[in-house]
């Protein structure tokens, strides 16, 4: 009996506990860890009340903004972590699919799930537009080293539609050089053999691409290029991006096609931030990817001058463009202190902004890239290549391509995109839109095609070169936070 006194007791006071916590304590309204902004108190109407929508939109208020919900998230993932079977000494582990299609506005959006893609194992895709960590991410590898993979379901006729673009805009451009890039992600290289069978090859894919492009675009295969340097640190192991190091050899090989000039990184200045965690933490729930940080290592050119202007958006939560700013100028390089899971946003502070990088390489070349975050770590290469560089994110653009080729004498288009994005329809659709859409705000990307992880974009401030002083005072941000994974401010600028 007095056991039984005691058991109702500590569960009596924990009820209580959780009631208090839950009922008193402050709501949390950002969840770092999911990278996003977490729900807000519904606004009260009698019809809503009347229809039940009120109630219901309370309910998912109240279990979403959990006090601590980042620690008890995180505390929930180590319990799973310590009960989880020993899969021996590779230690593989796969996060497969949910049946909550929720869970996909989580993930990063410039790595869609291909529109044809086959199915995964062991479930499917939800739907066409489910992104690719909800059917599945591999975890390889032990603490503190962990890899965090994102297995791909293309097949080896997809991305034509990216092809057909690169050869819209060279027909449209005769008197343009035009290349076709497609980025490999990290599970090309380096998946372990148990459990390939959860991947396609993306070789294949590529190829296509090579295979349906006009004899007058030119294809810049960095397949092989990457694949050589795969023993270095090309790809980050707790990011889905790549690392700006295989950037930096997909840029090489890119001039080398181009034919202009290029400079070896004994030309830059090494940067590192330390103790980096990515987005890869917050998309597989692992706790090992947060056991595993990393140094993220960037490059900055030097003796060479440069002035990055930008022309920044403000979209609204269904990821629209609904106003842009007057060119600013501000600075390319943005710098993170160590342990800021948000440091791949050192370039140009993410994606939603028009950016031109006027160089002191005077040589009449002026490239325009049209990417995704991936294309982020590219441009900061090609300053002893190109004069001017003019950077567009394939989401959002507000002008008439057509014009703005024309009115700023562009010589060269780079196309280049990760797997995932190229293989999209919303991305080569909107390439071949921005040839023909009016100058203006438009309705951008729709929510399906949302910004992705670098998306953040500090306001721009006064630094016209590369060696400027770093600033102490964080810019601030302008868009709301679920649309980045990469919720933190950069520390200082350049």
């Amino acid at each position: 009996m007095k056991f039984s006194k005691t058991y109702i007791t500590l569960v009596a006071l924990l009820y209580a506990a959780f009631t208090i916590v839950f009922d008193t304590f402050p709501r949390s309204t950002v969840s770092q860890l999911e990278k996003r902004e977490l729900a807000t108190f519904p606004p009260f109407n009698l019809q809503k009340l009347a229809d039940g929508s009120f109630t219901r939109e309370v309910s998912s208020w109240f279990s979403d903004s959990e006090p601590y919900r980042d620690h008890l998230m995180a505390l929930s993932m180590q319990i799973k972590d310590l009960i989880r079977l020993n899969t021996g000494e590779d230690n593989i582990v796969f996060h497969a699919a949910t049946d909550n299609g929720a869970e996909s506005a989580n993930t990063p959006s410039d790595m869609e799930t291909p529109d044809d893609a086959e199915n995964y194992e062991p479930q499917t895709i939800l739907d066409e537009n489910a992104k690719i960590a909800n059917a599945g991410i591999i975890i390889t590898g032990q603490v503190p080293t962990v890899r965090a993979l994102m297995v791909y379901g293309g097949g080896p006729d997809g991305c034509t539609g990216y092809a057909q673009a690169a050869n819209k805009y060279k027909e449209t451009f005769p008197d343009v050089n035009v290349y076709c890039m497609v980025i490999p992600t990290s599970v090309e290289y380096y998946c372990p053999e148990q459990v390939r069978k959860r991947t396609k090859p993306e070789l294949p894919t590529i190829q296509n691409v090579i295979a349906h492009l006009s004899p007058s675009v030119k294809p810049v295969d960095i397949h092989a290029t990457l694949g050589i340097h795969a023993n270095e640190d090309i790809f980050l192991r707790t990011d889905h991006h790549w690392a700006p190091l295989g950037a930096f050899y997909a840029a090489k090989k890119f001039v080398q096609v181009a034919g202009v000039p290029f400079r070896d990184l004994d030309s830059y200045e090494r940067r590192v931030v330390h103790g980096y965690v990515g987005s890869m933490y917050g998309y597989s729930k692992d706790v090992s990817v947060k056991q595993s940080p990393e140094d993220f290592v960037y490059y900055m050119p030097q003796d060479v001058d440069y002035q990055t202007t930008y022309i920044i958006y403000t979209i609204n939560q269904n990821y629209q463009v609904t106003s842009e700013s007057r060119p600013v100028k501000g600075p390319y390089f943005y710098h993170y202190k160590d342990g800021n899971g948000g440091a791949y946003c050192t370039f140009m502070g993410g994606d939603t902004k028009l950016t031109q990088v006027r160089t002191s390489t005077h040589n009449g070349r002026r490239v325009l890239i049209l990417k995704d975050s991936f294309g982020n770590a590219i441009p900061g290469y090609l300053f002893y290549s190109f004069e001017e560089i003019h950077v567009v994110d394939s989401r959002y653009f507000t002008k008439n391509m057509v014009e703005y080729v024309r009115e700023n004498h562009i010589t060269d288009i780079l196309f280049a995109n990760n797997i995932f994005k190229a293989y999209s329809s919303h991305t080569y659709g909107n390439y071949v839109k921005f040839l023909t859409q009016g100058n203006g705000v438009h309705a951008a990307a729709p929510k399906e095609d949302r910004a992705d992880s670098t998306n953040r974009h500090p306001a721009a401030a006064e630094t016209p070169s590369h060696n400027s002083e770093e600033r102490s005072t964080p810019p601030t941000i302008s868009e709301p936070a679920t649309t980045a994974p990469e919720t933190q401010v950069p520390d200082t600028l350049s």
